[in-house]
């Protein structure tokens, strides 16, 4: 063999094994792409995605879709290739995949968080709903999680009602932590509670649930790990007793970014005004009880798979807009967003053919 045919076997032979070392090689990222979008005034595998019982309810037309992003999963190696591939798509994005999964979250953590979130999420749509029509709805500080291996593990549960802390009264889950930083890391701070159990028994029986019997429980308080804080290892949240029931049925789905198009259809659902006026609406953001919109994750890939399924408007959260308009799809306005109220006024306009008075994404 001539040294010519050597080096190029050579060579080849170098190519090759690259090529199987690329394939084998994984990279620590993961991969973003559209996922599906669900009309919250439609149907979502043969069931009502909004269910709304013992309240008169009116008909709707066109759409207001949630929508959602495909991720890898938490236990999925990308190999290079399809890193390379996926950076180079206009419809995927390749992120770091600590991005999606800090701290080495396990496939099934993040699977219970993003259900916990996604449940959460439901219960601030509706608050901020019947809020926007005038509709009371009883509010109570729970504990909403308890942190593994903090102080209060043991002590306090999941969905005890906080009536006090330290024998001050609490009217917020803000004025948890207020309360419990009075003191110095080490001191015992004193939770006047209602047991999620007798809370529960009391609601089920229509019932108000903070006038059941209360317990004091002591926590000794801990530092937080950046500062000398004292903390006890809970996180406070709400509750709400709904007049009525509203039933939001949504499998597979997770995270807390639908709450703003959950609001929309409750709202739409049991207004006489038809918010739409047949047009196809999407959009996405976090919602709180008090109607604020929040930012969500993969931006980009919502918008594709909106404007894929026919949207012409996606509502946007403000804080959303600037990532938002590097990629906008042809056809689609994107719609600014701040609060539940914005929304509305941007569909009123959408009704009123006045689409020049929309806030919109890059347009100060």
């Amino acid at each position: 063999m001539s040294r010519r045919h050597a080096t190029i076997f050579s060579s080849l032979f170098l190519l090759i094994g690259l090529l199987c070392a690329m394939l084998v090689v994984r990279v620590p990222y993961s991969e973003l792409s559209p996922g599906p979008t669900v009309n919250t005034l439609g149907h979502h595998g043969g069931d009502p995605v909004l269910n709304i019982e013992d309240r008169k309810t009116y008909p709707t037309s066109g759409h207001l879709n949630m929508t959602t992003v495909r991720v890898t999963s938490a236990d999925y190696q990308m190999s290079l290739p399809e890193a390379v591939y996926g950076w180079l798509r206009d419809d995927s994005a390749v992120v770091p995949h600590d991005t999606l999964y800090p701290d080495g979250k396990t496939a099934e953590q993040a699977e219970q968080e993003n259900a916990e979130e996604f449940s959460q999420s439901q219960e601030s749509a509706k608050a901020a709903a019947l809020e926007e029509l005038d509709i009371e709805v009883p509010t109570r500080t729970v504990v909403a999680a308890v942190v593994k291996d903090s102080p209060a593990e043991g002590a306090l549960r999941a969905g005890d009602v906080i009536k006090a802390v330290d024998g001050e009264p609490v009217g917020r889950p803000g004025e948890v932590a207020e309360l419990v930083t009075k003191h110095k890391p080490g001191e015992d701070t004193e939770f006047t509670v209602v047991p999620v159990k007798e809370a529960a028994a009391a609601e089920k029986d229509g019932e108000d649930p903070t006038k059941g019997r209360t317990k004091k429980v002591t926590v000794t308080t801990a530092a937080a790990d950046d500062d000398k804080r004292a903390i006890v290892g809970i996180q406070a949240g709400s509750a709400y007793t709904f007049p009525f029931p509203i039933d939001i049925k949504l499998a597979d789905v997770g995270g807390p970014s639908a709450g703003l198009m959950f609001s929309l259809g409750i709202i739409d659902k049991l207004s006489r005004t038809d918010l739409t006026d047949g047009e196809f609406v999407a959009g996405t953001g976090t919602i709180d009880a008090e109607g604020k919109v929040g930012p969500i994750g993969g931006i980009q890939m919502k918008t594709l798979a909106a404007r894929s399924a026919g949207a012409s408007y996606f509502m946007t959260p403000e804080a959303n807009c600037p990532s938002a308009t590097r990629n906008v799809p042809n056809g689609l306005k994107l719609v600014k967003v701040g609060t539940l109220q914005d929304a509305l006024d941007a569909l009123k306009s959408v009704r009123e053919g006045t689409p020049e008075e929309i806030p919109v994404c890059g347009r100060d």
